[in-house]
């Protein structure tokens, strides 16, 4: 069944005003996910049309100490709207972080309250605890907002577990903060990232409040982007996990709802064009020696699903050196690419 008028229905989402407005008119947002939406990752979405990225979970008191790797983290993409997002428990660091990061360029600042890793949300009482303890998460929110010019959003889970899903309250203690935008992951803290994502719920949060929602979570092509819009009402999809190896999906799903219909996506030429852009963006962003063992993932992601791409991955975790690596990606896509020519042609 095809999608025509989606976007129709939902049109674009203005955020703020004045000279810090912030217009998404493709509302298909790629998700913060740690280790994975670096500088080059993000620059590589929104080259190739993604419409907002935001940046890996920072933790405020790392920015605050202007920790140079968290500065780092923080760096935005030009040729569009930035969020950096935001973790911690203490409102005064996260003000001062959240003005750290505009005076670096971001568009948005985006508070996470969904992170559900022990270390955040245990030890440092910071991400989806903070579902548990709605005065403190207010404070928090008041802090951040009264701190910057630009539009503050917050992600969050659907609560700390089926017992508490107090996410559409939260949301609505958010909207009287001056919080724009919120986020709702399908899930629970206490689920981590098993089971299956409820979309249905986040109609909840989109019943509770005036302000922009988004749906996230188990969104992997651009048919359960739909699927996710039609069950939750929502205003717009984050995508997160359905971006590994794949940065073009934000954009053929932007382009899917728009129009009802699915791009074939980049042929095997423009994948491996693609996939060395990338690689030797994060060679130039974090040195040689680091950049490859960061890279290791994103190539495998890349394969995934090719023939042979077991072998390939296998070879590329023992390689150390960039003409090597850059060798084997030659190796191993230019015969597909050979073949898929001929099948053109053939055709």
């Amino acid at each position: 069944m095809g999608n025509s008028g989606i976007f129709a229905k939902l049109g674009p989402i203005a955020l703020g005003s004045g000279a810090h407005r912030v217009v998404l008119d493709d509302p298909v947002v790629l998700a913060p996910m740690s280790g994975v939406t670096d500088l080059p990752f993000r620059r590589l979405v929104r080259g190739l049309g993604g419409a907002l990225v935001v940046s890996e979970m920072i933790a405020s008191w790392a920015m605050v100490r202007e920790n140079r790797n968290t500065l780092r983290m923080a760096e935005v993409a030009s040729g569009g709207p930035n969020a950096v997002q935001l973790a911690g428990c203490d409102p005064l660091a996260m003000a001062e972080a959240a003005r750290i990061a505009v005076g670096l360029g971001a568009d948005l600042i985006d508070i996470n309250f969904g992170c559900p890793v022990k270390k955040v949300a245990i030890g440092q009482s910071a991400g989806s605890a903070l579902m548990r303890d709605e005065a403190a998460a207010a404070r928090i929110l008041e802090a951040t907002v009264a701190a910057v010019p630009v539009p503050v959003t917050l992600k969050m889970r659907m609560g700390w577990d089926h017992a508490s899903l107090n996410a559409p309250g939260l949301a609505r203690i958010a909207e009287s903060c001056g919080i724009q935008m919120v986020t709702v992951h399908g899930r629970t803290r206490q689920q981590l990232y098993t089971g299956v994502a409820d979309w249905a719920f986040v109609a909840r949060v989109k019943r509770a409040v005036g302000i922009p929602v988004l749906v996230n979570g188990d969104i992997l092509d651009e048919e359960d982007a739909a699927a996710a819009l039609r069950q939750s009402g929502a205003d717009g999809v984050m995508i997160g996990r359905g971006c590994y190896g794949r940065p073009w999906l934000p954009a053929q799903v932007a382009e899917y709802l728009r129009h009802g219909v699915r791009s074939p996506g980049p042929g095997l030429s423009r994948q491996k064009a693609v996939l060395l852009q990338h690689f030797r963006s994060i060679l130039e962003c974090f040195g040689v020696d680091t950049g490859i063992r960061l890279a290791r993932k994103h190539l495998a992601w890349y394969s995934r699903g090719l023939p042979g791409s077991a072998e390939f991955r296998g070879a590329l975790m023992r390689l150390e050196e960039v003409a090597l690596v850059e060798a084997l990606v030659g190796d191993f896509y230019d015969p597909l690419i050979e073949a898929e020519t001929g099948l053109r042609i053939a055709a």
